[in-house]
């Protein structure tokens, strides 16, 4: 089965990193990436990031659905390969997106967002704490068997790890490569349906 992160992954840039960067507040945002991993979770952290928009959440589908640019081949390799979407985003923001680009049906797991004008409030899909990391991860969202898993970034180590076969790029390759463990590099999704 294949398992595609969404932010960073299939999307060209992290969509919560410019949302965040256009909507929230900067100095909340730096502080909080500082101390990922450091002395704060990755739940914390987007708990953090996430209080400080206040925006309308219509305003800023919106402004996604316009900003967020998806990798090249992503349609092609939905259509497929029928992926898993596991994501530490929120299916608010990944569903219009995928409506846009005409890729509907997929098995979206992602978190929720409230959108409080006070600030917005974070549902977890899952918070149960990782046997592995000891964290509250994605490896309990994935699904049973051999897994192939594309990711980029901090939320996917655990899973990644997990995972029988994995694509990697930015700070997931970098993390893989500390750790010694093998993986395949991919710049769009082109290269990772060729692989297939």
């Amino acid at each position: 089965m294949l398992v595609l992160d969404w932010d960073g992954t299939v999307t060209a840039v992290d969509g919560l990193h410019i949302l965040l960067a256009e909507f929230g507040e900067a100095e909340a945002f730096e502080r909080a990436e500082r101390e990922l991993f450091r002395t704060m979770t990755l739940h914390e952290v987007i708990v953090m990031e996430f209080e400080t928009v206040t925006a309308p959440l219509d305003e800023v589908v919106a402004w996604m659905v316009e900003h967020v640019e998806v990798r090249r081949g992503f349609a092609e390799l939905a259509r497929e390969h029928r992926p898993i979407i596991l994501s530490s985003g929120f299916h608010e923001l990944i569903e219009p997106i995928l409506a846009r680009e005409g890729v509907e049906g997929l098995d979206v797991r992602a978190n929720h967002v409230h959108a409080d004008p006070a600030g917005w409030r974070v549902s977890w899909r899952d918070e149960a704490h990782c046997a592995e990391c000891g964290e509250a991860c994605k490896r309990a969202q994935l699904p049973p068997g051999d897994v192939t898993y594309v990711g980029d970034g901090a939320s996917d180590y655990c899973a990644a790890r997990a995972a029988a076969r994995i694509f990697a790029r930015d700070g997931l390759a970098r993390h893989l490569e500390r750790e010694g463990v093998p993986f395949e590099r991919f710049d769009d999704l082109l290269d990772v349906a060729a692989a297939l």
